[in-house]
């Protein structure tokens, strides 16, 4: 397996995991604040707290760590963990593209506390996996039935040792 570190974070990724954190811990505040102390709603507070509590730590076990690929799969580490497996074989195409996740909406995942990973849109590349922490990184991967993009930090050397892998990929 080829081992590669993950992209350090961008300024867009640390700002929004930034405001995301002061909301998530100034949410349980505010509806603390807020909600009168009335004996039918005592379980808001401690719900929204534990939902954002949940949120939080459920979003930094998942905060992508490195890559890890060979002839059959990507493996994304996370960071107590190899999370997710991706089947890579059939890779058609890869290449390294600072502009392939402008313009992209989210459809169900996470953008931008901790990662921007998930499955996503856009006009250029349709939908697609993504598995980021700096979008000038991005490295897309085009297989037969989906798009994969990930942000090594070294996008270059990614993107030769996997054409190693699969010489007949073009770039």
């Amino acid at each position: 397996m080829h081992r590669f570190d993950v992209a350090p974070w961008s300024t867009s990724l640390k700002v929004l995991s930034a405001f995301s954190l002061v909301v998530l811990v100034g949410v349980p505040w505010f509806v603390k604040r807020v909600v009168p102390p009335v004996r039918i709603v005592d379980w808001v507070v401690p719900f929204v707290a534990w939902t954002c509590a949940v949120v939080t730590i459920g979003s930094i076990l998942f905060v992508i760590t490195g890559y890890e690929a060979d002839h059959n799969q990507l493996v994304i580490h996370r960071l107590l963990w190899p999370a997710a497996r991706v089947d890579i074989r059939g890779l058609t195409r890869v290449w390294h593209d600072p502009a392939a996740l402008r313009g992209s909406f989210r459809v169900f995942g996470n953008g931008g506390l901790f990662s921007f990973s998930g499955l996503f849109w856009n006009r250029a590349l349709g939908r697609y996996r993504l598995f980021a922490t700096d979008p000038k990184r991005a490295v897309v991967m085009a297989l037969p039935a989906r798009t994969v993009v990930v942000t090594p930090e070294d996008p270059e050397a990614f993107i030769r040792d996997v054409r190693a892998l699969f010489p007949g990929a073009r770039s």
